[in-house]
């Protein structure tokens, strides 16, 4: 895997994005159909392990939504999903096969085995 273990400095310690996700956050921006105003963060329930993350257009801030600022980009984080993302790392990788945003969670507890799910304690 091609990993960023560089970390930009986050004006917010709730989620830290690597320099290569920051990159890929802003090439999806500046690529999107419509107008967005970043890129929204959230866990979902599902896979083998409970939950999953989720990355989406953010064309408006819901309420309640914490908003990280980091070298010019904004993430939205949905508000029931902090207590799970709190402290996490987003990367992006590329390998040969596939190319992802990664979360190195200090809340997971579990992963499965073919990585689309976790678990917290």
């Amino acid at each position: 895997m091609n990993a960023s273990n560089t970390k930009s400095k986050p004006t917010s310690n709730q989620i830290t994005l690597t320099d290569a996700a920051v990159k890929r956050v802003k090439s999806l921006i500046s690529n999107a159909d419509k107008p967005v105003l970043g890129l929204r963060v959230g866990v979902t329930t599902m896979g083998c392990n409970g939950h999953s993350y989720l990355v989406e257009y953010a064309e408006e801030k819901k309420p309640l939504e914490d908003e990280i600022q980091q070298d010019g980009i904004t993430i939205f984080v949905d508000p029931l999903a902090m207590m799970y993302l709190f402290g996490s790392t987003m990367d992006y990788v590329e390998d040969k096969l596939q190319s992802s945003f990664v979360f190195d969670n200090p809340n997971e507890t579990g992963r499965c085995g073919c990585g689309e799910s976790f678990s917290v304690g």
